[in-house]
């Protein structure tokens, strides 16, 4: 069973990540195969203050 984990910055909404589950799970289907209900998503939110890149928080890069 495939899965298919995306690490994002959390803020999206529930219709937002629908969308993108959706649309992940039928673009493995048709590009690798397999059945719809074989694929897995699993969407982790993280904080801005979790994640960094380049020696520096993306709290800092990026700030609301």
């Amino acid at each position: 069973m495939p899965i298919i984990r995306v690490e994002m910055f959390k803020g999206r909404s529930t219709e937002q990540k629908r969308a993108l589950v959706e649309k992940l799970t039928d673009a493995f289907v048709e590009t690798a195969g397999g059945t719809r209900d074989s694929v897995q998503v699993v969407l982790c939110d993280i904080d801005k203050g979790d994640w960094g890149a380049g020696g520096q928080l993306f709290s800092d890069r990026l700030p609301d």
